[in-house]
């Protein structure tokens, strides 16, 4: 209860200031920034996708969509042996988030129609393991960016930090200016997110749409040849601040709403 009450307190005083108008980018309140749970499944089989299938839309997404959040599911490009699915819970706060994963639990209308799912045998189980994400939407991408319909690629990326201060200076980097100019060349944003919880810690995950695969080469040359960034990539306080970087590509299954 007192969780509980401290979220809904937070949420109420972070609304006033909100709606006051007086946030900059760098100010935008935490309960006003979306949260992400990315879930990256190992399947056992071929099987696993139509299981996963079956018990989001049965489940899952109409559970989630009362709530405000959106689902993303994706495969691998590569379409690797064997297959990961990559879905993506995109909440509108912390506490949407932390209210859904406890409602998960004891909600008669969600278990109910779950229950297919959850009787799986263990003889036949629908992935090995799974790995959970939890990000923070950036300050200067609060909210998720839904994609048009004729998206049909998705690039993942993850920037592993050496330390801390190298993780917020590159975060600051994002959002003081390398975000306006990733809107002008083209690489479509649809979420950005400070990793709080998961592998690779410290690092910043985030996610772009493109048409296809030409797109994406062409609009990436456009940033890497542009004068903005060849400008900020030197500059002192933007000094190694990413040690490795993490490309995934992605292509949406059928029952993503993203």
């Amino acid at each position: 209860m007192e969780r509980r009450s401290f979220l809904k307190k937070s949420a109420a005083v972070a609304g006033t200031a909100f709606t006051a108008g007086t946030l900059t980018a760098g100010q935008v309140q935490p309960s006003f920034r979306d949260m992400y749970e990315l879930k990256i499944y190992q399947l056992s089989g071929g099987g696993g996708v139509n299981q996963l299938r079956s018990y989001y839309n049965e489940a899952v997404i109409p559970f989630l969509e009362k709530r405000g959040a959106k689902v993303g599911a994706f495969s691998e490009y590569s379409k690797e042996d064997p297959p990961k699915v990559y879905i993506l819970h995109a909440h509108k706060s912390p506490d949407d988030y932390y209210n859904a994963i406890q409602e998960m639990k004891t909600d008669p209308t969600f278990l109910k129609a779950a229950k297919n799912y959850s009787d799986i045998p263990a003889s036949q189980p629908v992935f090995e393991r799974y790995e959970t994400l939890l990000m923070e939407a950036f300050a200067g991408i609060p909210k998720l960016k839904m994609p048009p319909k004729d998206r049909g690629l998705f690039e993942l990326r993850i920037y592993e930090s050496y330390n801390e201060d190298a993780f917020r200076r590159k975060v600051k980097m994002f959002n003081d200016e390398e975000l306006p100019l990733f809107e002008k060349v083209g690489l479509h944003p649809v979420f950005f997110g400070e990793l709080i919880a998961g592998s690779y810690m410290p690092a910043l995950v985030y996610m772009l749409w493109f048409k296809d695969m030409e797109e994406r080469e062409a609009n990436w040359k456009k940033f890497g040849g542009s004068d903005e960034w060849n400008t900020m990539r030197v500059k002192e306080e933007y000094a190694d601040t990413v040690s490795k970087v993490r490309k995934i590509f992605l292509t949406p299954l059928d029952f993503s709403q993203i």
